[in-house]
C-alpha cells in the first residue's frame, strides 16, 4: 500500500458540502480536493502507488503541454482548427488509464487526452486538422475510433460494437470486454445520444457512456440546456447514472474503472457525468468571452486538476522540485518535438483523396479520379 493510501482523509459528504465563492458545490464522488486532501467514498477507492500517482501527474502535464502545443499552431495558421481539453485533463486521462487493453473508445474530436493514454502517436489528430490526411490510426490495433466530428454520432457507433461484443459472448467474465463513449453536456440535446441510450439499455450491452460536462454545449449554459442534474437522465433508460468530480483524476479513474468492470461483467451500461469545466474555448474558432465572465472562470481555476495533484505529491512527501521541473521539461520537449514535425509535414498530393474512399477501388471512383486528375493536368503549363 502506498504512502497516498494511509494519509488521514475526510468524509466525500463534507468534501461534498465546500463552496466556492457563493456557489454551493454538487455533489459528485470526489477521492481528491482542490487543495490536495485525500478523502475517502463508501463506493470508491484507489490504490495507486507512489510512482503511480506521479505518472497521473506525468500524464496531466504532458497532454497539456501539447495541446497548448496545438492551440498555438492553429493561431500561427499551421492547423485549420483546434478543440481544446484544458481544464478536462482530469476527466480524459483518468478515464483513459482505466480502460484496460481490451476495451474500447469511441472519442470526439476533443479526446486527446484519451487518445495519450491509448499509446496512439499525438501527431494523428494534428494531421487531422491540419488537413494532410485523415487522422488515420489503426482503430482496431489501438482499441480507440477515429475522431467522429458529428456531435453525438459516436454513440450510436459505440453501441452497436457493444452490441456485438455481447452477441459475441465476449462478456460475463473478469477478463470481458466494454466499450466506453465519450461526448459532452450538449451532445446530450441530439436524438443520436438519447437513441444510443435506449438500444444500450435494452440490449444491456456493456457500455459505459462518459460525458464531459464542461458547463457549455459551445455557447449555451449548461442550465439552459437541461432541468434535471444530467446523470440523472440514466434512470429514465433503465440503468445507473454517476456524477464525478471532472477536475480529480482519482475519483475519474475510480468511477470509470468500476462501471467498465460492471459492464464486461455483464451488468450492461452505465452514464457516468464527469463535472468539468472547459477552460478555453469549444474550438478556436469560438470566444467564450461573448458568454461567460471572468469571476466563473477564476473560480474554476482553483479547482484546476494538475493543481491538485501537484499539491497531493507535495502533502504527502512524494515528489520535489527536482520532479516537477524535469516533468515540466520533458513535456515542454514533446511539445517543441510535435511542433517540429507539425511544420516538416509534406502537403499531400490533391488526387491522393481518391486512395481511400473504400477499401478497394470501383470504376465510379475511378471515374472521378481520372476526371480530377484531367482537370488539374489542364492548368498545367500556364493554360
Amino acid at each position: 500500500m502506498s504512502k497516498g493510501d494511509t494519509a488521514p482523509r475526510r468524509s466525500a459528504s463534507k468534501a461534498a458540502s465546500k463552496r466556492v465563492g457563493s456557489t454551493p458545490e454538487p455533489e459528485y464522488v470526489q477521492l481528491l480536493t482542490p487543495d490536495g486532501e485525500r478523502v475517502e467514498h463508501p463506493d470508491y477507492s484507489v490504490d495507486f502507488s507512489d510512482e503511480e500517482l506521479r505518472g497521473l501527474y506525468r500524464d496531466l502535464v504532458t497532454v497539456r503541454a501539447l495541446d497548448a502545443e496545438a492551440t498555438a499552431l492553429q493561431r500561427q495558421g499551421e492547423l485549420g482548427i483546434w478543440a481544446s481539453l484544458l481544464g478536462q485533463e482530469a476527466a480524459q486521462v483518468g478515464s483513459g488509464r482505466a480502460l484496460r487493453t481490451q476495451d474500447m473508445a469511441f472519442p470526439t474530436y476533443r479526446e486527446h487526452g484519451v487518445l495519450y493514454c491509448r499509446g496512439i502517436d499525438p501527431i494523428m489528430p494534428l494531421s487531422l486538422f491540419r488537413g494532410v490526411d485523415q487522422g488515420g490510426w489503426d482503430p482496431i490495433a489501438h482499441k480507440f475510433n477515429m475522431y467522429t466530428i458529428v456531435i453525438g454520432a459516436q454513440t450510436l457507433h459505440a453501441t452497436g460494437y457493444a452490441m456485438g461484443i455481447k452477441l459475441d459472448g465476449k462478456v460475463g467474465t473478469d477478463d470481458g470486454e466494454a466499450v466506453i463513449a465519450y461526448f459532452g453536456d450538449g451532445a446530450t440535446s441530439q436524438g443520436d445520444v438519447n437513441e444510443a441510450f435506449i438500444w444500450a439499455s435494452v440490449y444491456n450491452s456493456p457500455l459505459v457512456f462518459f460525458c464531459q460536462n464542461n458547463q457549455y454545449a459551445i455557447s449555451e449554459p449548461v442550465e439552459r440546456q437541461m432541468r434535471i442534474p444530467l446523470y440523472q437522465r440514466a434512470s429514465g433508460f433503465g440503468f445507473p447514472g454517476v456524477r464525478v468530480d471532472g477536475n480529480d483524476v482519482l475519483a475519474c479513474y475510480a468511477v470509470t474503472r468500476a462501471a467498465l468492470d460492471a459492464a464486461r461483467l455483464g451488468q450492461g451500461p452505465t452514464l457516468i457525468e464527469a463535472y468539468t469545466y472547459r477552460m478555453g474555448a469549444h474550438t478556436t474558432s469560438d470566444d467564450p468571452t461573448r458568454y461567460r465572465d471572468t469571476a466563473e472562470l477564476e473560480s474554476w481555476k482553483a479547482k484546476d486538476p494538475i493543481s491538485r495533484v501537484k499539491a497531493l505529491l507535495e502533502r504527502e512527501g512524494l515528489a520535489d522540485e527536482a520532479f516537477f521541473a524535469e516533468v515540466a521539461v520533458d513535456a515542454r520537449a514533446q511539445a517543441n518535438h510535435l511542433r517540429e514535425r507539425v511544420l516538416s509535414m509534406p502537403d499531400p498530393q490533391p488526387a491522393s483523396m481518391f486512395d481511400h474512399v473504400y477499401a478497394e477501388s470501383s470504376p465510379l471512383v475511378e471515374a472521378q479520379r481520372a476526371q480530377f486528375q484531367a482537370y488539374a493536368a489542364s492548368f498545367e503549363g500556364g493554360h
